[in-house]
């Protein structure tokens, strides 16, 4: 069986068998809410493709404090013993994920070491995620910050394109929209994407990354160290996306990619 999310994939064969019964494959269409402020956790979602969106909520608006693609799941604010009144899990590009209810989820939590080490591996590189998004949100300049978003969004996606309005990265970054917009016309002049009308395609990942700030390679060896202690010969589950197979100190250059991109109508 060919396992794409990163947690799952880590689990050596009997625990997956343990935890297999209790999964629902799931679609996750655009702008589908996953996790909602003030609401009790029912699922949590091994995402398998797409891109969530995890934000802070407020009456103001909203500010984006990470993304959660393959290697991560949605729903584990549950590990802290409920909902966090002012999250909310949105996804962003649509894609697959697979789902447990946390009544079955708590189940194979208690009873597995392996999925439960995974689980609280992921949270804490999650946790760095968070962090490092805040402090980045108030420490650096308005092209760190962009860059480091397109290169780790690129990564989830193992370089498609990004099919998001272009108001999206203000929004989501509580930026000007004019002064994203000039920033990414001068990437696109540098040779670092292609920009389209709806959409953005990382084209140099590792120059890109040299415009942006240290919060990048923080967050991208966070979720590194959470995968280097799997075994995959001996799980015999495959988790390799192009975006995270690489070092943590240095990155390497992806390989090409297709310019395969997925839709998004409305800023989320």
């Amino acid at each position: 069986m060919l396992i794409k999310n990163a947690i799952l994939a880590g689990l050596p064969p009997a625990c997956f068998a343990a935890i297999l019964p209790f999964l629902e494959q799931v679609t996750l269409k655009e702008r589908l809410s996953l996790q909602g402020p003030r609401k009790p956790v029912e699922h949590v979602y091994f995402v398998e493709s797409g891109i969530v969106s995890l934000r802070t909520v407020a009456t103001e608006g909203f500010v984006e404090i990470a993304t959660i693609g393959a290697q991560g799941a949605v729903g584990i604010s549950s590990l802290l013993g409920g909902h966090l009144p002012a999250h909310q899990s949105i996804v962003l590009l649509p894609g697959s994920a697979l789902r447990i209810g946390t009544e079955e989820f708590w189940r194979v939590f208690a009873e597995s070491p392996e999925f439960r080490c995974g689980l609280l591996r992921y949270a804490q590189g999650l946790a760095i995620h968070e962090a490092q998004t805040t402090f980045c949100a108030v420490r650096h300049k308005l092209e760190q910050r962009l860059a480091n978003w397109l290169c780790l969004a690129s990564d989830v996606l193992d370089g498609a394109a990004l099919a998001l309005p272009h108001h999206y990265f203000s929004a989501a970054l509580g930026l000007r929209r004019p002064s994203v917009t000039q920033a990414l016309i001068r990437f696109e002049e540098q040779g670092l994407i292609r920009k389209m009308r709806r959409s953005v395609q990382v084209i140099d990942r590792e120059q890109l990354q040299q415009k942006a700030c240290r919060c990048c390679g923080i967050i991208t060896s966070a979720y590194f160290e959470m995968n280097s202690g799997r075994d995959h010969v001996s799980s015999g589950l495959i988790y390799e996306p192009e975006g995270w197979r690489r070092r943590a100190s240095a990155p390497a250059l992806p390989q090409e990619r297709g310019a395969q991109t997925t839709s998004l109508q409305h800023v989320l």
